[in-house]
């Protein structure tokens, strides 16, 4: 059995997150048994700062046990992920030489990953049936609003309602089209392999 603790931001990928990974993993490595505990939640403002994410990946290095991974994901924001992700995974390794991480950041935001697999979530929640992706689903400012924008007047969007169900939802090679997710993908298969 692998297991694997995470790091998250947000109140709706408390829930999200693991079905999302859980889908992955059925997909790169079939038969594989996953233990996730429940996702620690850190906002992103604060995971940033020092020894903030020092402290959570010492947390996640408990709930994975001896010899478990870690993945901290997050959303970039207005944030490069490809500048601020490789500096996130320098502190957890420090932090913690003895476990194998992935630092993960979603371009923009972990919504992205919907637009990209947008014709797949047709009629969810009373999302448009006729729903396509955007031309870039990760330059999408407001991916959240997008969505809203698309779902019944009064009844927007909202991660903690939605976030779960679309991540059990979302065809995820349709998702791969996004870089970010692709990431996770790869990132998660490792954890898995050297697991």
């Amino acid at each position: 059995m692998r297991r694997i603790a995470t790091i998250v931001e947000g109140h709706g990928e408390v829930d999200a997150v693991p079905v999302l990974l859980r889908r992955i993993v059925q997909r790169v490595s079939p038969g594989t048994a996953l233990n996730l505990p429940r996702p620690i939640r850190v906002p992103r403002n604060r995971i940033v700062r020092e020894q903030e994410l020092e402290n959570a990946v010492g947390l996640a290095a408990a709930r994975a046990e001896a010899d478990g991974g870690i993945l901290v994901l997050l959303d970039a924001d207005r944030d490069c992920p490809a500048r601020l992700a490789p500096r996130l995974l320098a502190r957890a390794l420090a932090a913690r030489t003895d476990r194998t991480i992935r630092v993960v950041l979603a371009k923009l935001e972990y919504e992205a990953w919907f637009l990209a697999a947008a014709a797949s979530l047709a009629g969810q929640a009373g999302l448009h049936e006729d729903i396509a992706p955007p031309d870039d689903p990760e330059a999408v400012r407001d991916a959240k609003g997008w969505l809203s924008a698309r779902m019944p007047p009064g009844r927007p969007y909202r991660e903690t309602l939605h976030q779960a169900r679309f991540s059990a939802a979302i065809d995820l090679d349709l998702a791969r089209t996004a870089p970010s997710f692709d990431k996770l993908w790869r990132d998660l298969g490792s954890l898995i392999a050297e697991g």
